[in-house]
């Protein structure tokens, strides 16, 4: 069991934005293997998923079943290629997988499942993630567990009317070990958000929850708000994080529709190549 209560110690600023160059690097490769894939709200997430695991989350890679780790839950199911460049990255799978994701009855696939050791919860049916983490977090504090509970949900899915119902008994539970990762990149299935859902900070504000409103691709505000999100004041905590779909490659970041991102095979390098160009 983690006997430490406390984060790691803080990892250096150019540490974590070469974990996130590596990251999406992982991203790149897994959906290169299938030729397409979510890879536009991937490399969205990059600095938020290198400033968690590589500088906040307490967790044992070798224990993940530990009663006390944190715990992170990504709602957004589809989502789940940016998991498995973090967990090719800690060991949890082997990076000799990433080529095969989504490909039939490959190791790992196009959205979450709990077959993955580190995957805490099957997300993608919209609207869930967060009442399982509220759920999580009071079961944990009924048993005066020190353990938090992050949970990444998007702006698409605020859309959900359970959403607010959770996050409004959130608030009612005084649940400050939870902390909502809000990724807020403007986009659905087939473009824009189809309900405005702003002012998105002051809505949860009015729920009880303590808010930090950030560029989620400026690393140094990712780490220095999941860094207020530790106060323990009877509030849960939401960081509303700004981020672009197609982060780090300009090419992707122009494109009009990247929900889901279809490449030509010809492609694949100029992408990369950029990739490694725009990381400076």
């Amino acid at each position: 069991m983690l006997t430490n209560q406390s984060p790691p110690p803080p990892a250096s600023f150019e540490l974590l934005r070469e974990r996130a160059h590596q990251l999406r690097r992982n991203m790149l490769v897994q959906a290169r293997g299938k030729g397409q894939g979510y890879v536009g709200q991937a490399l969205g997430t990059a600095e938020f998923l290198s400033a968690l695991y590589f500088n906040e989350m307490r967790y044992d890679a070798a224990r993940m079943d530990d009663p006390d780790r944190d715990r992170f839950l990504m709602s957004t199911g589809h989502y789940a290629l940016s998991l498995w460049a973090v967990f090719a990255e800690i060991g949890l799978i082997s990076r000799d997988v990433l080529p095969l994701y989504g490909k039939d009855a490959g190791p790992i696939d196009m959205t979450t499942f709990d077959a993955v050791l580190g995957v805490e919860i099957t997300g993608g049916s919209l609207g869930q993630g967060l009442g399982q983490a509220v759920g999580m977090a009071l079961g944990h504090k009924m048993d005066k567990r020190t353990c938090r509970i992050f949970i990444e949900t998007s702006d698409g899915e605020l859309q959900e009317g359970s959403t607010w119902e959770a996050a409004m008994s959130a608030s009612a539970f005084r649940l400050d070990n939870l902390v909502a990762l809000i990724d807020c990149n403007g986009i659905q299935a087939d473009g824009a958000i189809v309900i405005d859902m702003e002012p998105i900070a002051a809505k949860w504000q009015a729920f009880g929850w303590d808010v930090a409103e950030i560029d989620g691709n400026d690393l140094e505000q990712v780490v220095n708000a999941l860094v207020g999100a530790r106060t323990r004041n009877g509030r849960p905590k939401a960081i509303v994080m700004r981020t672009k779909p197609g982060k780090g490659i300009p090419t992707l970041e122009a494109r009009e529709k990247s929900h889901f991102i279809r490449v030509e095979a010809a492609e694949w390098e100029m992408l990369e190549q950029e990739l490694e160009r725009n990381y400076v």
